[in-house]
């Protein structure tokens, strides 16, 4: 009986691939992205600050090479001066070029991560203080280690997001948590430093809106100023549903704080601007002087489900966890714990 031979496992053998595709680079496909976001390869060129012949000449070879490989060019000419035309079969691998080049920078940025060697930390604007101090005491940790430390201005709408997408490692700011939709939180580890509701900021007369506070079903009688979006917004959707301008009377929409504050200071606009507690505390208490000379009231949720803002620390759960105690990142988490900590002491 002849003996078969051994089946080999497919797995144990070197895959092949394309030689032609071996020689292309990283710095091409670059080129391609280049050309493809710009138009024309002098575009790309001055993007990319290099010669249009280099640049031509890169293309010219990647035209050449999947033109052999997939039966088509990545890119046809149009005549002078005009954008050059992508192909089906270009615009398929500028796609995957994008996510190649995206998928090796994020698993170098992990592994620089992982050992210690990067740290890319955020704050919105109100929380830059805590971070910066926190950051300070840890300073010459990392000088020792060469940690390259990143400092981000984060959006409170974006917090989250950042995090998920991996551009952000921990996260000082502020997002708004809703009575039964805590499993939002489940994601992260988080150090609370405060739960707080909203105040208004008003330059209206106390015979028009007298103090110490007011209702939210009342804020549908007065001219108010808000913001687009943001911690404000998720509030309003909270009490009032997705169509909240429709029940409120809005005398101003902006952008950011400092604006509405000097609508209200100026007295171009006459009403009352909701801001977090925070925000109305530091304004009442002069340690806010662009919002110096208005009046503070607290509100009283009395509509929709229970509603608040939790002022924190945020980071990726078990991130901490992976890594060793020494790590920027757990250095970083704990000298915030311990502000935290002598904030409450001190209280």
């Amino acid at each position: 009986m002849a003996l078969s031979e051994p089946q080999q496992d497919p797995t144990s053998q070197t895959r092949q691939y394309p030689t032609d595709l071996l020689d292309t680079t990283m710095d091409q496909l670059r080129t391609l992205l280049a050309v493809h976001e710009s138009g024309t390869a002098l575009a790309a060129a001055r993007r990319l600050g290099r010669e249009q012949s280099s640049v031509q000449k890169q293309l010219d070879t990647m035209n050449r090479t999947f033109g052999a490989l997939c039966g088509e060019a990545l890119v046809l000419k149009r005549g002078r001066g005009k954008d050059v035309l992508f192909t089906p079969t270009g615009e398929a691998l500028v796609e995957l070029a994008r996510r190649t080049l995206d998928q090796w920078t994020e698993g170098v940025h992990d592994a620089r991560r992982r050992l210690g060697r990067t740290l890319s930390v955020g704050s919105t604007r109100y929380t830059l203080g805590f971070l910066l101090d926190a950051v300070e005491r840890v300073s010459e940790a990392y000088e020792r280690r060469g940690v390259d430390l990143k400092v981000t201005h984060v959006r409170t709408g974006d917090l989250f997001a950042r995090l998920q997408a991996k551009e952000l490692d921990l996260v000082c700011g502020s997002i708004v948590v809703t009575e039964g939709r805590e499993t939002e939180l489940d994601p992260y580890e988080i150090i609370e430093w405060r739960r707080s509701g909203l105040s208004l900021l008003t330059n209206l007369p106390e015979e028009r809106l007298p103090g110490p506070s007011v209702t939210a079903g009342r804020l549908t009688t007065l001219p108010l100023v808000v913001s687009a979006g943001g911690l404000i917004a998720s509030f309003l959707t909270s009490w009032y549903g997705p169509d909240y301008r429709q029940h409120l009377s809005v005398a101003a929409e902006i952008e950011a704080a400092h604006y509405g504050f000097e609508l209200l200071r100026s007295g171009v606009v006459s009403g009352a601007m909701l801001v977090t507690q925070g925000i109305g505390e530091a304004a009442e208490s002069g340690s806010l002087p662009e919002a110096g000379g208005l009046r503070r009231l607290d509100i009283i949720g009395d509509v929709g489900p229970r509603t608040e803002v939790l002022v924190g620390v945020f980071t990726r759960r078990g991130d901490r966890a992976s890594c060793g105690p020494g790590h920027p990142l757990n250095l970083l988490w704990d000298a915030l714990s311990k502000d935290n900590e002598r904030w409450w002491l001190s209280r």
